[in-house]
């Protein structure tokens, strides 16, 4: 099972600092790629909603951290006390969801 998030890719276009990295890598091309590819082997893939705070949301207690910022990369969940990178708390939450 593969599972991808559905991001906002014209709405990260518009930040100046992640443009170019962004558009360089070709989301969509990757995102078809992966789908076509997945059908041909009977792979199931799951396509997480761009609203899925999974970054913000502990993977621990499921607590949501509403001001945690792209700048904060470290994830600390104030009701348990868990401590992980942003990504790998993210990356957690999207297994759960699969």
């Amino acid at each position: 099972m593969i599972v991808l998030e559905d991001l906002h890719i014209a709405g990260m276009l518009k930040n100046r600092r992640l443009a170019r990295a962004i558009a360089d890598v070709g989301m969509y091309e990757f995102k078809r790629q992966i789908l076509y590819k997945a059908e041909q082997a009977g792979v199931k893939v799951v396509l997480a909603s761009r609203w899925e705070p999974s970054s913000k949301t502990c993977s621990c207690c499921g607590w949501v951290n509403e001001a945690l910022t792209l700048s904060d990369r470290v994830f600390a969940c104030l009701e348990c006390g868990s401590i992980l990178d942003r990504d790998a708390n993210a990356a957690r939450n999207l297994v759960a969801l699969a």
